[in-house]
């Protein structure tokens, strides 16, 4: 059977690079220092093959958001992810105008390297800037310095970028609410189109989490934390950013459409060691382990399979997601869309223990939409644990 290209399913595509020039001190992502070029070229094959090898599972979808993150993309060499950002558009069928997005860090871009990346079709970048107070930087553990943000960002105006998001923390070490503030200005002066928010939260197997205590001393307290969230939400939307999710503040039209892929439940296939992806039913997930990753496309490999999760999600489940993540949004969660697609209504299910929420200030509802308000969306995970009354939501809610 041919599919009209509009017929077809829309894709989202997700890659990860495992790599960075160095750690930093509170990060838990999958990244190590590779210890030669070698290893990136061998993990960038790896990566094609993997892709290729769903070539035939994806024919009747078409790609419309690539996001290559991280680690740090823009540590391979220049080379390298070239060839795999060639590889992506070869592979699958990605729609005229695609986002696609390739995480940077500010001290491992060039010009060169963006005006070939831009040439081949990537028009989004995502800097980490997470502060621009020098001090805050090394606190982190950061290898750039604020001029290097500015210097990068620059650079990537200058060879053509028109879509541009960067980081910021907060509630890191040695940040008081005045030092947030300046750095949002400073920010928004430069006029980004998307700015994400996130807070610090000390994860096990980092330094941070080694040293919390020392590290929790220098941090705000949870009262700061608060009054630090609350005033961007309104600094950012006085200066054109009006929030759309937890931690993510864009121009009108600049929303990240691969990252809405996740928050309302459609497809994405993600490529690389602890890829996740939600496709054809199934949510799974890949090794951790990059030897073992890329050993698995050699051709005399007997390790086993390199999925790591697979989970048929039922109804009752993908229900549970869709309203972990709709609640996310500053949308919120459309009751009538709900009934739509579960033939249910969201209020007989959970009308009952909404109303204290409603209340107490922490939702709202608005246009036939459940809302969390900002104090409600810091306490997410709590509310949605009441409401759906699991005990675990980190796998699908997540933080800041």
């Amino acid at each position: 059977m041919r599919f009209d290209f509009y017929d077809k399913k829309r894709l989202g595509i997700y890659i990860h690079i495992p790599f960075c020039k160095s750690k930093c001190a509170y990060c838990d992502f999958n990244s190590a220092l590779p210890k030669n070029s070698e290893i990136m070229k061998n993990y960038v094959s790896t990566l094609i093959s993997h892709m290729e090898s769903y070539k035939d599972a994806a024919r009747d979808y078409i790609t419309d958001t690539v996001f290559i993150g991280g680690g740090t993309p823009t540590a391979l060499p220049i080379e390298e992810l070239l060839r795999l950002i060639k590889a992506v558009k070869k592979v699958f069928g990605i729609t005229k105008g695609a986002e696609f997005t390739v995480e940077a860090n500010p001290a491992t871009v060039d010009y060169n390297a963006l005006k070939k990346m831009k040439t081949l079709g990537v028009n989004r970048l995502s800097f980490g800037m997470q502060s621009a107070d020098n001090n805050e930087l090394k606190a982190l553990s950061r290898v750039h310095t604020r001029q290097d943000f500015v210097n990068s960002y620059r650079t990537a105006r200058k060879a053509g970028f028109d879509n541009i998001n960067v980081d910021v923390m907060f509630g890191i070490p040695y940040q008081t609410y005045d030092s947030l503030m300046r750095t949002l200005n400073f920010l928004t002066k430069l006029s980004p189109e998307h700015i994400s928010l996130y807070s610090l939260k000390i994860e096990p197997g980092t330094p941070f989490f080694a040293n919390r205590r020392d590290v929790k001393e220098v941090c705000a307290d949870e009262d700061t934390e608060f009054a630090m969230y609350t005033s961007a939400i309104e600094f950012l939307a006085g200066r054109g950013y009006p929030q759309y999710e937890i931690s993510n503040f864009s121009k009108p039209g600049f929303r990240c459409a691969h990252n809405m892929k996740y928050w309302n439940c459609d497809e994405y296939l993600g490529f690389g060691v602890s890829a996740h992806s939600y496709f054809n039913g199934n949510r799974f997930a890949f090794t951790p382990d990059i030897q073992k990753y890329m050993a698995a496309f050699e051709e005399d490999y007997d390790g086993g399979s390199i999925t790591s999760e697979l989970e048929a999600i039922e109804s009752r489940e993908r229900m549970g997601e869709y309203i972990m993540l709709r609640f996310r949004l500053t949308d919120g969660l459309n009751t009538m869309k709900f009934a739509e697609m579960f033939g249910i209504s969201f209020e007989n299910l959970y009308g009952s223990k909404l109303t204290r929420y409603l209340k107490n200030g922490f939702m709202v509802r608005n246009n036939g939409a459940y809302v969390l308000t900002p104090a409600g969306m810091l306490v997410s995970n709590y509310i949605l644990s009441d409401i759906l009354e699991f005990e675990d939501l980190g796998a699908y809610v997540g933080n800041f």
